[in-house]
């Protein structure tokens, strides 16, 4: 039996590129694979009344959460600057991921896209950055088409809406089977139960 994890992740999450940069590594050393799933926040926060990440609604929130980005990225070594702008627009990324088909080049770009943006600095709605990470994971600029591809859109659409019905209120979320969690600091819990199912 294959275990899996799902990782929903949004490309404007600070704690998603933590958990983009380590779950394959925990989770291929408990045999577990990883099914990402890009989503959209915005929709799930004007659910709940947010018009903005909760980290620039809420100041001294946003503050905790730089620095405890720069302990923990510091802890496991990866690179870290602060966007010039947050949150940013991971509209184009996303459905980019979403329509690469290979695994294994979805999690690359998906970790290109991230590293573009926490440890360079750059703006991951710009063409040129996409294509830089499309580029570095074999696939040519021409697949930036995909971002506009009326079925993608509508694909990511569907996207948000499942991650809603399925009760993700944030991310990183994992799933294992129905089990939610949600946070980078449950990502070895999710692990864990995957393990045990």
């Amino acid at each position: 039996m294959t275990r899996i994890i799902q990782f929903w992740f949004e490309f404007a999450s600070t704690y998603s590129y933590l958990s983009a940069m380590r779950i394959e590594d925990a989770a291929g050393r408990h045999g577990v694979t990883v099914d990402w799933q890009p989503f959209l926040l915005g929709p799930i926060f004007a659910a709940q009344g947010w018009n903005d990440s909760p980290f620039n609604l809420y100041p001294a929130k946003g503050e905790y959460m730089w620095r405890d980005m720069e302990r923990l990225t510091t802890q496991r070594g990866l690179p870290f600057q602060r966007p010039g702008m947050f949150p940013q627009n991971g509209l184009k990324a996303a459905r980019l991921a979403l329509a690469i088909k290979d695994a294994a080049q979805k999690a690359k770009f998906v970790r290109a896209v991230y590293s573009a943006e926490f440890a360079d600095a750059q703006n991951i709605a710009d063409d040129d950055v996409l294509a830089g990470c499309l580029s570095a994971v074999g696939l040519s600029a021409d697949f930036m088409v995909q971002a506009q591809d009326p079925a993608i859109k509508a694909a990511l659409i569907e996207q948000s809406k499942t991650a809603q019905a399925k009760g993700l209120f944030g991310a990183p979320s994992f799933l294992v089977g129905d089990e939610l969690f949600w946070g980078d600091d449950r990502l070895d819990d999710a692990i864990k139960l995957a393990t045990e199912i």
